[in-house]
This record gives C-alpha cells, structure tokens and sequence, in this order.
C-alpha cells in the first residue's frame, strides 16, 4: 500500500506500508510524542506556584517536578519495549494513555509536595508508552532515510507542545489554580487516545510478534548492545537531551531571576524551542538527498560552536536577554537537525526487534538526559554559566562518541550504505 506525502509524492527510500493517510499518521504520530512534551513544558509557569502551595522552600528543588517525570518515563521503556513486540502497539499503548490520564487526575488532588512527586513518577511511567510504542510503530512503517523523514516531519508538529505549553500553562494560571494544568493534559491525552483507537490499527502482525522470554530479551539486549550505531547515536542523543533537560530544569528561574522577566517565560521558551522545529523541517526537506550523517554531523558541530560561543559571551558580561534568545536559539535549531537523524540511525539494524530496541534505547537516553539534566538544573547559582558549560560540555562528549562509533569518519557521502552491523 502506497499513500502519498503532503506534497503530493510516495515517499521515497522505503515503501510506505502505513495503514493510515501518510499526513494522519505523521500527525497522530506527532501528537503522541507531543504528550511527553505537554507533561513537562506546561509546568514550568506553575512551579513558583506549586513551590508556594506545597511548601517548598527551596527554588532548586521546584526541579525535581520535572526530573521526577523524567526518571518514572525512563525506566518504565524497559517495560514497555518487550511488551509492545509481544502483544502489539495498539493494546499497550492504549493501556499507556488511560493510565497517563488517572496519574495526572492524582497529580491534580495532590496535596502535599511527596505525593505530587510520587504522581508525576507515575504519569512519567504512563507516557513513556507513547514514545517506545511510537518509535516502534514507525519503524513497523518505514525505514532508513524515509524513517528519518517522517520522524522529521513529526517532530514539526511535536515541536509545537513545548512552544506552546508554558502559555498553556500561564493562561490556565491567570484563571484558575495549577491543579487545572494537570486536568488539561488529562483531557487532552483523552483526545488523542480516543483518536487512535478510532483510527489506528495494529501494526504488528501475529506472526511477527516475541515471546515474553528471559533468553530473547537477554538476546535482544545483547544485540543492540553490540550494534556500534545503536550504541553510539543512542549515547550521543543522550548526551544532547541531557543539555536539553538540564535548559528546561533552569528555564524558569533564568528568566525570572537572571533577566527578571517573569511574563516573558512563554514567548522566551517559544522563541528558543520554535527553531528546533525549523531544524527538523529542513531537515525533512534535505534528508532523502543528503544523508543522515552528514546533516547529524555538521549540525552537531554547529551546536559545539554556538555552545562555546554562548559560554564566551555569559563569562564576559555582555549577555543580554535578545542574544540569550538568538544564540540559543541557533543552537537549538542544530540540536533538532542532531537529534532527529540520531534517533532514526540507532534503530538502523534494529527492524524486526524494533519494539525492545526502542525502549532499550529510550532507557538510556532519557535516563542519562535526565541525571545530566538534573546535575546542571542543580548547578543554577543565579548565573547562566552552569547551562552553558553544560552545553559545551556535553557538545563535546557527544561529538567524541559519534566518531567512536563511526571510527573517526565523518560526514559519510549520502551513496554510501549507511549502516554496517558492528
């Protein structure tokens, strides 16, 4: 089955074997994906509040919001890949929102800063399903160059939840209480679910499916383990996403300590955060043409370049909120352009255990971003330097990681196989 793209054409690279309208299932795709995004970005108006309602003291431990979600979503991925290559996408995924909907319903009553904690540990573990059951359900559909596509593409639409959560936040804050922002994502993952199952069918066929067996997930797990690209884009994902993380845990307190502009939080985040979704539309544009490696690469080096160009201007003291604004966001747009070829490049090898390698990898990548980002949101000493150096820092690391596994070449022409099993 061919369906065509939004311009028109079949996608090209891979037969497109989508059981839904190429544009439907890049957006349902994207809104799935989004759910992650509105679960963390919508609190980031509403921590002082939920810090002053809670008794929380401490501003730096208002973090833990976030880092709590992000810890329950990594460690439930081990859970869910199995389970999804055993029973299928659509049962479990299902099983994943209406759980997503009950932990933000227990959010919303929370009343103490443990139990709030303990709810968002738990909506973490829930959505975690939509990203493993996604990343499985379009490498069900798709492959190499055209997976990295329609990643892409739905990582535009994606990108809209966290332009537009913190003012999702700020408008529910100017009429009602921060426990409304949680009924929101509960209504609106209500949505989105009813959307799927009205319309998506399973993906995985009967035939296809694994067994719940210690030994083929010993199996599995050794042989993503031992794929050099599985291993080396998933670390250096991690390693950006930890970046990520660490912006979104200090976001908050920098525009409203540092450039003491409390009612610019959204427009600030949304300035910043917009340009990755232009890095991954280019992106779409470019990727069939180009390759993944060679656009990953140069954007990865563009972000090292704008990270230390970042940390320069923050320790001379000629920062400003419009350059914190423009260079991060120049920054950001490399990150999107980085990470949405990283993620399609680690599953290269990984088609028929694609279920158990996206969660293996999701594990890694968003508990490693996690603790990275929690050390460098725990770093805020009123300055932007911790950010910066965190920027750089992990820039670095995933530069050297990414010639390890590609040992020392980069840049590989775009009619070169893109992947040789390790």
């Amino acid at each position: 089955m061919t369906h065509r793209t939004m311009t028109g054409h079949a996608p090209e690279d891979s037969q497109n074997r989508a059981p839904i309208g190429f544009v439907e299932f890049v957006a349902l795709i994207a809104a799935l994906m989004a759910l992650t995004a509105l679960g963390i970005d919508s609190m980031l108006p509403a921590l002082p509040a939920i810090a002053d309602a809670l008794d929380v003291a401490e501003p730096n431990r208002r973090q833990f919001v976030i880092t709590a979600f992000m810890v329950g979503f990594a460690f439930a991925m081990l859970v869910y890949g199995p389970m999804t290559d055993r029973f299928g996408r659509r049962r479990v995924l299902v099983v994943a929102l209406v759980g997503y909907v009950a932990t933000n319903l227990l959010a919303a009553i929370s009343g103490s800063f443990d139990l709030l904690l303990i709810a968002r540990l738990a909506s973490g573990a829930m959505v975690a399903g939509a990203r493993t059951v996604t990343v499985a359900l379009v490498r069900d559909c798709f492959s190499g160059r055209a997976m990295a596509r329609v990643m892409s593409l739905a990582f535009i639409v994606f990108m809209a939840a966290p332009v537009l959560a913190p003012t999702f936040g700020q408008l529910i804050l100017l009429f009602a209480s921060w426990r409304w922002i949680f009924g929101g994502i509960a209504l609106v993952t209500a949505c989105i679910l009813a959307w799927f199952v009205l319309r998506m069918p399973e993906t995985l066929a009967i035939e296809d499916r694994r067994p719940l067996r210690l030994g083929l997930l010993v199996a599995g797990t050794k042989r993503v383990a031992g794929d050099r690209y599985a291993v080396g884009y998933t670390l250096a994902a991690t390693m950006l996403q930890g970046a990520l993380f660490g912006f979104i845990g200090s976001i908050q307190q920098i525009v409203f300590d540092v450039f003491r502009v409390p009612h610019l939080l959204a427009v600030v985040f949304a300035s910043v955060a917009g340009t990755m979704a232009v890095g991954s539309f280019l992106n779409s544009r470019i990727v069939m043409k180009l390759g993944t490696r060679l656009i990953s690469h140069t954007a990865l080096i563009g972000f090292i370049i704008f990270a230390v160009a970042h940390l320069m201007i923050s320790l001379s003291g000629a920062e400003t909120l419009a350059n914190f604004i423009v260079v991060q966001a120049l920054m950001m747009a490399c990150f999107g352009l980085a990470t949405s070829n990283f993620s399609a490049m680690a599953m290269e090898n990984m088609g028929d255990i694609a279920g158990t390698a996206a969660s293996l990898q999701g594990f890694v990548a968003t508990l490693g971003a996690a603790l990275i980002g929690a050390y460098v949101g725990q770093s805020y000493d009123g300055t932007t330097v911790p950010l910066y150096v965190g920027f750089t820092t992990m820039g670095v690391l995933a530069l050297v990681i990414v010639l390890v596994a590609e040992r020392g070449r980069l840049f590989r022409p775009a009619h070169e196989p893109a992947a040789r099993r390790a």
